[in-house]
C-alpha cells in the first residue's frame, strides 16, 4: 500500500487489524527453513557481532526488541510486538518522496541449543506487501570458538507493482540488509565497545 504522506497511527492500527485476517501472499509458507523455491531471489547476509554468551544474550534481546529495524527510513509497527508465531506486524518505509506500508506475519520461531545456540524467527508477506516471500532474522552462538553471528536470510519475488520498479525494490532490499547489520552490531555491543566505536568516528 502506497502513500504520498506518512499514514497516521490510527490508520496503521486499522490496517493491522484488517491484515490479521488475511492469508499469506505466497503458497510456500515456511520455505525459508530450507532452500528457496524456484522463481525466488535469495539474499543471505551474515555479520560477526562479537564473542561470548553475554554478546549472544544482547543479540537475542535485540531480536526480541526488533532492533534490526533501527534505521531512519524504516518503522516497525510496533517495536513492542512480542516474538510469537502468528503475530502480524507492518513495516512502514519512506523512499523517494512516498511511503509504503507492508504487512507480514511471523511464520515460525527459532530456538536451538547445543554446539550452536540459535534464536530468531521468520516472517512472511501478507496480501498488502510489495513483495512475496519470507525473511529470517536470527543470531547464533558457536560454543566451539565463542563467536556470535547475525544471520539475515530472505527469499523474495516482486508482486505486480514491485515488478514495475524492480531495480528500485532490489536497491531497497540491499540497503535494508546493510543497515540492519549495522543496527544489530550496535545493539549487540557492550557499553564500553559502543563508546569506543563512537569515539573513533
Amino acid at each position: 500500500m502506497y502513500f504520498l504522506k506518512r499514514p497516521n497511527t490510527e490508520f496503521i492500527q486499522a490496517f493491522l487489524a484488517d491484515q490479521r485476517n488475511c492469508s499469506f501472499s505466497y503458497s510456500q509458507v515456511g520455505a525459508s527453513r530450507q532452500s528457496a523455491p524456484k522463481g525466488y531471489t535469495v539474499d543471505h547476509n551474515r555479520l560477526l557481532l562479537g564473542n561470548g554468551p553475554e554478546c549472544f544474550e544482547r543479540a537475542a534481546q535485540a531480536i526480541r526488541q526488533w532492533k534490526m529495524f533501527d534505521m531512519p527510513w524504516v518503522n516497525l509497527c510496533w517495536p513492542d510486538t512480542p516474538i510469537q508465531e502468528g503475530v502480524t506486524v507492518a513495516v512502514l518505509i519512506s523512499h523517494f518522496g512516498f511511503w509504503s506500508l507492508n504487512a507480514c506475519r511471523i511464520v515460525y520461531l527459532i530456538e536451538e541449543h547445543g554446539a550452536t545456540e540459535r534464536f530468531g524467527f521468520a516472517y512472511g508477506t501478507l496480501m498488502e506487501h510489495g513483495e512475496q516471500g519470507e525473511e529470517r532474522f536470527s543470531v547464533e552462538y558457536h560454543t566451539n570458538d565463542g563467536s556470535v553471528w547475525y544471520d539475515l536470510y530472505a527469499i523474495s519475488r516482486p508482486n505486480l507493482l514491485a515488478r514495475l520498479g524492480y531495480p528500485l525494490a532490489r536497491s531497497l532490499q540491499k540497503r535494508f540488509a546493510r543497515e540492519s547489520k549495522i543496527a544489530m552490531q550496535t545493539a549487540a555491543s557492550a557499553p564500553d565497545e559502543l563508546q569506543e566505536r563512537c569515539g573513533s568516528n
